[in-house]
């Protein structure tokens, strides 16, 4: 028995969407029976997703994957399952067989995650390259071709594998996708985008950018603390925060009155030039 799963680390990526051509290159026009019909142009299994966040001149593009999620409890299944199963590797699978004419199951997947094919009247998703794996591979095409770093494979269920070590010891970083479905997918990712607090530095009497302040942020309601400093050219930044969240943004700088300022987390917020009164 295994649990094969996928982690997406989202800082890793750069959006070179070689996962998304090496899936396309797999599957489009290519059948794989039993657990993948062909594809066809515009039926895509994986997709990568620019998220562009912040204002202003403090803005940021990352690239998340919308992929299925292999779900230890798959809501499709539950619902088909005549057409949907999963195999002792934890790979869930449409039959292509049993599946034709069935666009219903389409709608089945909470995640979106199952596409139809109009030309092969087929609903499909991703198979984890079953195929791959059962002719010996021990990678997915997509893991193969990333040349980033950026997602890993194997055996959750494995404590000597790669990702399963990965997991353990990246665990407060990692993410599932909307637990609260109660799947239990076995697809984490790590630095999906949330909302940062940002601002620049600036001593009052000099015009000059404030290097080295200590730029303290306090969560309002849960009493968390992160610290940083100042670069070079005054910035400073606090990333990975809750959303909805108030927070409480301290500057000092020997010299200098302290500054405070208040931030909600409603979206990214800068705080744009933070000018320091000298003491």
């Amino acid at each position: 028995m295994a649990r094969l799963g996928f982690v997406f680390n989202v800082e890793r990526c750069n959006g070179c969407f070689s996962c998304f051509l090496a899936c396309k290159d797999e599957f489009t026009d290519n059948e794989h029976l039993p657990t993948a019909a062909a594809t066809t142009e515009g039926v895509n299994l994986i997709k990568v997703n620019e998220v562009e966040y912040g204002t202003g001149t403090k803005v940021k593009v990352d690239y998340t994957h919308s992929i299925c999620q292999q779900c230890s409890k798959p809501a499709c299944m539950e619902k088909f399952p005549e057409q949907i199963y999963k195999r002792p590797d934890g790979i869930v699978i449409i039959d292509p067989v049993k599946a034709k004419g069935m666009q219903e199951i389409v709608g089945s997947c909470p995640y979106g995650a199952i596409v139809w094919n109009e030309k092969a009247q087929l609903p499909q998703k991703c198979t984890m390259c079953a195929h791959m794996l059962d002719a010996g591979e021990k990678v997915t095409r997509c893991f193969e071709c990333c040349p980033n770093q950026a997602m890993l494979f194997g055996d959750l269920d494995d404590p000597n594998s790669e990702i399963s070590i990965y997991v353990k010891e990246h665990a407060a970083e990692l993410e599932l996708l909307h637990p609260e479905y109660g799947t239990e997918p076995n697809v984490y990712y790590r630095h999906l985008p949330k909302p940062f607090i940002c601002g620049e530095v600036v001593c009052g009497d000099t015009d000059d950018c404030c290097k080295g302040a200590k730029v303290t942020c306090v969560c309002d309601s849960c009493g968390k603390k992160m610290e940083t400093e100042t670069d070079f050219l005054g910035d400073f930044e606090f990333r990975f925060l809750p959303t909805n969240e108030h927070f409480t943004i301290t500057v000092e700088a020997p010299g200098y009155k302290p500054a405070t300022l208040k931030a909600k987390t409603h979206g990214s917020v800068n705080l744009g030039e933070i000018v320091l009164e000298k003491a």
